[in-house]
């Protein structure tokens, strides 16, 4: 962290290489400040650095990250070993067991790339808010608005970082201090809030032109966020809070693409290849195979193989699976178990022609199956363990819809960070909780909206919730069968308190209050004598 110096930014965004790696030549950043800004397109380029980094850390493009941490300590994904493939050092079972030590390489990476995103901001910060708008030919109040951007941006990278580990520093100047002191999480907390609650009424309603860009949608989406977590984060409840940021959104207060945000009507919208414009979005991230930065969701896909079945020209690593009991949590007449996963036999695209294995069932028709155990080798009755799985095992990832190589959309869909849905279950969530756990017939009216997309009408009047049906419990399950694959379970798991209580396919309870944030990485430790190593590592 602090390492990430000015000059290092300004060679990452200038690509002066060479210059970076000798420490007798010019330092670039003067040069940088006084003759880089001078008009809004430049502006522009360097507030969005932190967001074209963020892509690193939030999405799950690789194995570590914000998102490989949040899916893999819970209870819906793993990544088990699969033969030959996928033990890499233990380091996925032992996210799976919550046996981490403070050596995990992944964690370091994800300590180091969102902190890397916090020095882009307070970099572009420095750099903009010194800039006189006139000279830039631009309004003083959309300048304004661009540094609230960042301001917003920076405290979202805050509030993942003190998610994961809790006590950590805050820095809000490039390089100063330069070894910066552990803060407590509540003192973490405060100064996110107040950033929030500052800034996030000076961004801009939400709006098309915005689309990758953070807006007051979800802006607001992080303040609710921020109050239903405070409970468990500070001691403090801020339920009120929470409705209210709810409200701003789902009241149209905050724009949204089409004015207003709404509900999607079905189970594809969201997550299409014509997602940029969905509306349902409050906050994506932008990728686009056109404009050259293809979202590679390498670890959620399977094998080769899985492209012929698809229409694509991609593949992956064959990591993530869902957890047989979080499959079985869908009802069969659930449309979201047979829209968003892979499961069962796999054909060529449009044809009866079965794609084949090539590991252990190689040549043989490939299945997917619920159960991670080594059938090949004749199991088909115990329960399976991390160690055991196979090719085929377990129901895959198959949320998001790239459309096929032919499409004038391939593979431009954007990953959602947050999406109007999930401010239905925050508010219901903060209501139920207001009423001592008991759902209101607003909150039951919230999850509804939700779930009736889920059911065909038919099905409809047996799977909608009533205030008796809709406990607390029931809402935990129904949002982790809504967002899975979506990164936000661990979060979710550790506010109802199931996290280090909780029991799930090859999972017991750890029954360690501890587990709950992560170690800080003994490298950083080593960096910054100022850093306090978090209890119980």
């Amino acid at each position: 962290m602090k390492n990430i110096v000015f000059k290092g930014i300004t060679c990452l965004m200038l690509g002066l290489t060479a210059s970076c790696t000798d420490l007798n030549e010019t330092v670039y950043s003067d040069l940088y400040k006084d003759n880089f800004y001078s008009n809004k397109r430049e502006v522009l380029q360097a507030a969005q650095r932190p967001f074209t980094h963020m892509q690193s850390w939030i999405a799950p493009i690789r194995g570590d990250g914000y998102y490989y941490h949040a899916e893999m300590s819970s209870d819906q994904v793993a990544w088990p070993q699969k033969g030959r493939h996928a033990y890499d050092n233990g380091d996925h079972m032992r996210q799976h067991y919550h046996t981490w030590v403070d050596t995990e390489g992944r964690l370091r990476n994800a300590w180091q790339g969102m902190w890397t995103g916090v020095g882009y901001c307070n970099a572009a910060i420095g750099d903009i808010e010194v800039l006189d708008p006139a000279k830039l030919g631009m309004p003083k109040e959309e300048l304004d608005a661009i540094l609230a951007e960042l301001h917003v941006l920076r405290a979202f990278h805050y509030m993942k970082l003190m998610d994961l580990w809790g006590n950590i520093p805050i820095v809000t100047q490039v390089g100063v201090p330069m070894n910066p002191p552990t803060r407590p999480r509540a003192e973490v907390f405060q100064f996110i809030r107040q950033e929030l609650e500052t800034y996030v009424p000076q961004l801009l309603p939400y709006t098309q032109n915005l689309v990758g860009r953070v807006a007051q949608t979800g802006g607001y989406a992080m303040l609710a966020d921020l109050y239903l977590n405070a409970e468990k984060w500070t001691g403090t409840q801020m339920w009120d809070e929470c409705i209210a940021a709810c409200n701003k959104i789902m009241n149209g207060e905050a724009g949204g693409l089409g004015g207003t945000p709404k509900l999607a009507g079905d189970l594809l919208e969201t997550f299409a290849n014509t997602n940029r414009s969905a509306p349902e979005a409050l906050f994506q991230y932008a990728y686009s195979q056109k404009g050259g930065f293809v979202w590679d969701w390498i670890p959620l896909m399977g094998f080769s193989n899985v492209s012929e079945a698809l229409g694509v020209n991609y593949a992956g690593n064959n990591g993530y699976v869902v957890i047989p009991t979080m499959f079985d949590s869908y009802a069969d007449n659930d449309l979201r178990k047979s829209t968003w996963f892979l499961f069962g036999p796999q054909y060529k695209l449009g044809t009866t022609q079965p794609i084949l294995g090539t590991e252990e069932y190689n040549g043989k028709p490939l299945i997917y199956v619920n159960s991670i155990r080594r059938e090949s080798q004749g199991d088909i009755t115990s329960a399976g363990k991390m160690a055991e799985g196979e090719e085929n095992s377990g129901a895959r990832f198959h949320k998001y819809k790239t459309g096929l190589t032919a499409d004038a959309n391939y593979r431009e869909n954007h990953f959602m960070i947050y999406r109007l849905t999930e401010i239905y279950f925050y508010k219901a969530e903060a209501l139920m909780r207001k009423n001592g756990g008991a759902a209101t017939s607003e909150a039951v009216e919230l999850i509804n909206a939700s779930r009736v997309r889920a059911f065909r009408p038919e099905d409809w009047n047996a799977a909608r919730y009533t205030t008796a049906s809709l406990t607390l419990d029931e809402l935990l399950a129904e949002k982790g069968r809504e967002f899975i694959f979506e990164g936000k379970r661990r979060t979710d798991i550790i506010r109802f308190g199931r996290f280090i209580n909780g029991s799930w396919w090859d999972h017991t309870p750890t029954n360690d209050a501890q587990k709950e944030i992560y170690p800080i990485p003994y490298t950083q430790l080593a960096n910054n004598p100022n850093l306090i190593q978090n209890p119980g590592y």
